[in-house]
């Protein structure tokens, strides 16, 4: 695959969380305006907008709809809250729906009052549950691994291998793996992982922003690509090899990022997808 020119921002998709203060319909236009191609959606984003609203003001745009974000967090020592989120996927599919998204992540969660094997067991039991669904309407499921540090309530599901197994363990085109480089970095067998995922065809999305060194806090001080210890080039150029055409998702929590002036952010994520990816 040949390497973009830097002012190629065809494949840039940014996350509606990376810019959490602008209002839905503020987001759109300036990631339009940037040149971004695409736009991921969090479900906190919608605010006074419905989902199919929110569809059609991103089309006018000119975006192409990525993403939505998030579905998930399926285990629980009770299983009331386990069917209730089974409801609230079925409800999130129902909003990719009427927005025209092709694509649900999912965070899969956890229970720190019981083992990791049974909350892994409850993610397939979920991800069982609304498959069909998720089939009917043609909705893709992309299962995102999360950093061990996030193992006791955010997943259960931590590495490439097991996002793999998991997705191998139902063999189905519309469930796959979102590689975000911020939970995946550390892995020593990321790459053999990768190559995995693509010959399965099984990569859904990929994800990227940088771990800061320090970080002050795990979740919400992520950093702008080129700002970390992550060699996001050589993650890219593995999920490139192994097949990956979609977007690169910059997707970046950051409580600081967040105070700052959302169009100078905007304008620095932008030279670090040109110069540092």
């Amino acid at each position: 695959m040949h390497e973009a020119s830097p002012n190629d921002l065809s494949r840039l998709c940014i996350h509606t969380i990376t810019t959490k203060p602008l209002g839905i319909e503020i987001a759109i236009d300036k990631y339009a305006s940037l040149g971004a191609g695409g736009i991921t959606v969090w479900r906190d984003a919608f605010g006074k907008y419905t989902p199919r609203q929110t569809g059609e003001m991103i089309r006018r745009s000119g975006l192409k709809p990525v993403s939505l974000c998030r579905g998930g967090f399926f285990p629980s020592v009770d299983r009331s809250r386990r069917e209730a989120s089974v409801d609230d996927n079925i409800k999130a599919l129902e909003e990719a729906a009427d927005m025209g998204m092709p694509l649900i992540v999912l965070v899969c969660g956890a229970d720190p009052y019981q083992s990791p094997e049974t909350s892994r067991d409850q993610i397939r039991e979920g991800i069982d549950a609304i498959l069909p669904r998720a089939e009917k309407l043609g909705i893709k499921l992309a299962i995102e691994p999360l950093h061990p540090v996030y193992a006791d309530t955010r997943s259960a599901i931590n590495t490439m291998k097991q996002a793999n197994d998991m997705t191998g363990f139902f063999d189905s085109p519309w469930l796959g793996v979102a590689v975000d480089v911020y939970h995946v970095w550390w892995d020593e067998n990321l790459e053999e992982e990768i190559i995995r995922c693509g010959s399965n065809d099984k990569i859904f999305a990929f994800h990227v922003c940088d771990w800061k060194v320090p970080t002050h806090d795990i979740l919400l001080d992520r950093g702008i690509m080129g700002e970390g210890c992550i060699d996001i080039r050589q993650i890219r150029q593995w999920v490139n090899r192994a097949g990956f055409e979609g977007f690169n998702e910059v997707e970046i929590f950051s409580e600081k990022y967040w105070k700052d002036d959302q169009d100078e952010y905007l304008e620095r994520i932008v030279l670090a997808y040109q110069y540092k990816m």
